[in-house]
């Protein structure tokens, strides 16, 4: 005897919904066209069958589950619709980090400005931070300082959304585009 290989990958694919003789639930409530109604299982396939569409499982932990005739296959193909069009209209926020020390001088604070501007015309959220090293973390004013001025110089264009907050050896504020 021959073995024959199986071509392709097998997917081995789990059912979202009981469809019509995998429901063991009787009786149904029995949602569609008219107003709801409790039915017998059987009616229930029994009309399916004559409508040539499936039964189908929507909401198995009620009491007595919502079933509703329709054709499966379609109704799976509007879902991934549905959850395709919504994945869509989400907006993803980015965050760009500047980086300053704490003596940074006027001339590259306004050469960073100018790039903040640019990410939050962009619809990002900019996260500027000073980060001391060494002995530097002793003028901690100085880093509020320059990171306050900074926000004060983008308040056309951007919200501060976070005031001046040490995390370890960085002094950090968060600045999110205004509507």
């Amino acid at each position: 005897m021959k073995r024959v290989k199986a071509k392709g990958p097998r997917k081995r694919q789990e059912a979202l919904h009981r469809i019509n003789r995998h429901i063991r639930v009787d009786p149904i409530r029995l949602v569609g066209d008219g107003e709801p109604q409790i039915v017998p299982l059987a009616e229930a396939l029994k009309m399916a069958v004559e409508a040539e569409l499936d039964l189908v499982e929507i909401s198995p932990n009620a009491k007595p589950p919502v079933c509703k005739i329709l054709d499966y296959n379609k109704f799976l193909y509007e879902q991934k619709k549905k959850q395709k069009e919504l994945k869509s209209k989400q907006q993803k926020v980015v965050v760009k980090e500047i980086r300053f020390g704490p003596n940074t001088d006027d001339h590259d604070v306004e050469f960073k400005r100018k790039h903040a501007e640019k990410f939050l015309q962009e619809g990002n959220k900019v996260r500027a931070y000073v980060f001391f090293r060494g002995r530097t973390i002793v003028h901690k004013e100085r880093g509020e300082l320059l990171l306050l001025q900074f926000a004060e110089k983008l308040q056309d264009c951007a919200k501060l959304e976070q005031m001046p907050k040490m995390e370890g050896k960085k002094m950090i504020i968060m600045l999110a585009p205004k509507k």
